[in-house]
């Protein structure tokens, strides 16, 4: 409905305007990608959540009776399959670069707004068809890159007036863990285990990671580490201790150390915590790991990113590193229209009505209407001489926040009686007056 888009629209338009602050630029990618780009790149959980496209005309030429014997739903869907609907943006961003790698400059600063897909099902803050705002870097190993994002995120929730915490971890700590409790051979299940501590709770996590192989003393040495609390600072040093044989860990404990020096410099006042538990089930993360949860909503990550070093790589471009945050435009308006924080701005797309009095008035205000658009308001005129309560109304309905009424008296005068739709008061102005009021609404 037009009161939503045009809710969606200020929250689009918010982020880009931060995005083009920090020197971002827009590009598009297509909604349907090879399957060959998507599969294997978000996890097993990701990939079960892809939506698939059959192929044109007679999709099942390549398949045997055998294969329908067999009934193999991942090797049948191969056959009858090459396509599907982009499951993120950051994927097809990295097909992207390395696409256009001889026309673009490294490092490229990318934004993207457009929607995505997942076979998931439907509920509150989770959807098959929503909106990602992404912003992302390529071409550039540098920490500031990543801080950069850490601002961005707080100058994006401070505009939307939505109260936030940004969680932070690093992949490399993650590995570290791994490495400590001898299972370094399993940090894929590990953080995909542990990723879902908040939703599920430790014992659930710890009957996953023992179906996945890990051994009673394994299990029993993560327990501190996903129990642990205290400052950032606090846990930094923790970590740096206990990851002594673990170049890995310590790698990732300094690169966070940096990354919150920054931030500090950069006076970032939302909130940051580091949380081990923040693991994103996501193959492509190599480093830091972001997430960002709303603090007067619960209804899970509405900001989430990371580091991905080798992304490129896997369409032939090498030794490129990338980080990116993704904004999810579908929760955040969740969010705030549960807390009631979107502004009157929000709700209209019309300055000023134009009321219709008949024929002979409708001639005099299409001159104006013609003058006031050029001044780049936005004014439209009601179609028909019906009567004023009903026009009046129609103002109301689309939240207009002015009305013009022109009648014989005002024609005569060369002057607009302007209507204040909020407070009622009326008062008459010439166009160049009324102009002037409606650039300051």
């Amino acid at each position: 409905m037009p009161a939503d888009a045009i809710k969606r629209s200020y929250i689009f338009d918010a982020i880009k305007n931060v995005f083009q602050k920090f020197g971002y630029q827009p590009i598009e990618t297509p909604a349907l990608e090879n399957l060959s780009t998507l599969l294997g790149k978000y996890g097993e959980e990701g990939d079960r959540l892809l939506f698939r496209i059959l192929n044109s005309g007679d999709f099942f030429s390549d398949v045997s009776e055998k294969d329908l014997f067999e009934r193999n739903l991942n090797s049948l869907s191969l056959k009858i399959c090459e396509k599907g609907l982009r499951y993120d943006l950051t994927v097809p961003f990295a097909r992207f670069v390395a696409q256009h790698r001889g026309e673009i400059s490294f490092p490229f600063k990318r934004y993207q707004i457009q929607p995505v897909w997942r076979a998931d099902r439907p509920q509150q803050g989770r959807y098959r068809e929503f909106y990602q705002c992404d912003a992302d870097v390529v071409g550039s190993n540098s920490l500031l890159n990543e801080a950069e994002l850490l601002q961005i995120i707080a100058e994006v929730f401070k505009t939307l007036n939505i109260r936030v915490v940004i969680k932070l971890n690093n992949r490399k700590i993650l590995s570290g863990i791994a490495d400590i409790i001898g299972h370094s051979d399993k940090i894929t299940d590990i953080t995909v285990a542990i990723d879902k501590l908040e939703k599920t709770g430790i014992e659930k996590v710890n009957e996953e990671l023992r179906s996945k192989g890990l051994t009673v003393e394994a299990i029993r040495a993560l327990q501190p580490v996903m129990e642990l609390s205290g400052s950032n600072d606090e846990k930094l040093n923790y970590l740096y201790d206990l990851f002594a044989n673990s170049q890995t860990g310590r790698e990732g404990v300094t690169e966070i150390r940096t990354i919150l020096s920054y931030a500090e410099l950069l006076n970032i006042s939302v909130p940051i915590e580091l949380d081990l538990t923040l693991a994103r089930g996501l193959n492509y993360y190599t480093g830091a790991i972001i997430e960002v949860k709303a603090l007067d909503v619960q209804i899970g990550s509405i900001c989430g990113g990371g580091r991905y070093d080798n992304l490129t790589g896997i369409f032939g471009l090498p030794d490129v590193s990338g980080v990116g945050i993704s904004f999810g435009a579908d929760r955040i308006f969740d969010v705030m229209s549960r807390t009631d924080v979107f502004p009157t701005v929000a709700k209209q797309t019309t300055q000023v009505l134009f009321v219709n009095f008949g024929k002979t008035e409708e001639r005099h205000v299409l001159t104006l209407l013609s003058k006031v658009r050029e001044a780049g308001i936005n004014a439209e005129i009601f179609p028909d001489s019906a009567k004023l309560k009903k026009q009046l109304a129609y103002a109301n309905s689309k939240y207009i926040p002015y009305v013009a009424m022109t009648g014989e008296n005002e024609i005569s005068q060369s002057i607009i009686c302007l209507r204040n739709m909020a407070t009622g008061e009326q008062k008459n102005v010439t166009l160049d007056e009324m102009i002037k009021i409606l650039e300051l609404c």
